[in-house]
């Protein structure tokens, strides 16, 4: 027998001549280009400019300038917004400096008005024993002696 040539398969439906020749004049994908990085000085010049664009009247003075850099409107406008937030921000009063944390000695602070309000309760109860003790003693007739702190002389 005699052998046969495969067969090639019947085209697709979709793929007519007009659409293979397409594809293969079709050009690669654009790669895409990386973003733009403005520089605070470039984005300062650019402002003034337009600045001096819009304040010298001229038709079409603006559009011209951003014609001339490449940039559209939305990004301009995002500049502009930027620096009428800082100038607010430059006008406004506040504190200037880092804000201040908690004085690393205020923890002691506290720990010692604790312990001397703690001495004062301690001070006042032996007070009062003491005033009971005086009081038993002049009741009994017990003489006590005198103390500096009664505001008389030790003999």
């Amino acid at each position: 027998m005699m052998e046969m040539a495969p067969k090639k398969p019947p085209p697709r439906p979709a793929e007519t001549g007009a659409e293979i020749r397409a594809q293969a004049t079709r050009p690669p994908p654009r790669e895409k280009k990386p973003q733009r990085e403005y520089t605070p000085a470039y984005k300062h010049r650019i402002l003034r400019e337009l600045d001096e664009a819009r304040a010298s009247g001229e038709r079409g003075a603006v559009a011209a300038l951003m014609r001339r850099e490449g940039l559209v409107r939305s990004l301009v406008w995002q500049w502009e917004q930027a620096r009428e937030r800082l100038e607010q921000k430059a006008l406004t009063k506040g504190k200037r400096g880092r804000p201040r944390t908690k004085n690393p000695l205020a923890d002691t602070v506290s720990q010692q008005a604790r312990e001397i309000e703690r001495l004062k309760n301690e001070l006042y109860k032996a007070e009062v024993v003491i005033d009971v003790q005086k009081k038993l003693s002049a009741l009994l007739g017990i003489a006590m002696p005198v103390t500096p702190t009664d505001g008389e002389e030790k003999p």
